[in-house]
């Protein structure tokens, strides 16, 4: 197994939510390699679950890859600010309900191969309406869906959002194996 230690780490571009690195990695004490790193700060979802027990999901567009996503409802940390707390806010928010209480449920590191972006994902089931309350630049529609529904949609390639396949996915196991 080599040896890898980084040497240098170069700041390309300072973002609100993202920088980017040129990281240079000494192999062996012998050559060196670049790789491009992107820095994130942390982000938070949740599986919200109404009375009725359907999901809430957001679907929104998504520029990255020109497409409209069904997503667990998510966002990054304000400073400061703890990752259920993110979470319960992101709800409100995107959803337009608020959960009074939330429970932590698995934590993705969502594309290890070139970011540290890490999604702390709570689930809840004792929300209550409340006000949607949008970014500016935020466009989302809201939607329910039983949890077998998301599942298949899943398996079908309809839903491929890494922290909602994660989310929903270790829900399923929670709840069958309770």
């Amino acid at each position: 197994m080599e040896h890898l230690k980084r040497i240098k780490r170069e700041l390309a571009y300072k973002g609100t939510l993202i920088n980017i690195y040129k990281d240079t990695i000494l192999i062996d004490n012998d050559r060196e390699t670049t790789y491009d790193f992107i820095e994130h700060h942390g982000a938070s979802a949740i599986i919200p679950i109404d009375k009725d027990g359907n999901i809430i999901m957001v679907r929104q567009y998504r520029n990255a890859i020109d497409d409209y996503t069904l997503e667990i409802p998510a966002g990054s940390l304000n400073q400061g600010e703890d990752n259920m707390t993110c979470a319960m806010r992101e709800c409100e928010e995107e959803t337009g309900y608020k959960p009074l209480k939330a429970e932590h449920l698995i934590d993705v590191h969502t594309t290890v191969a070139f970011c540290n972006e890490m999604i702390k994902i709570y689930y809840s089931d004792d929300i209550v309406p409340s006000k949607q309350n949008l970014d500016d630049g935020e466009f989302i529609n809201v939607e329910r869906h039983s949890l077998d529904e998301l599942i298949s949609m899943i398996y079908s390639g309809k839903i491929t959002d890494a922290k909602t396949v994660a989310g929903l996915l270790a829900l399923k196991h929670k709840l069958f194996y309770k």
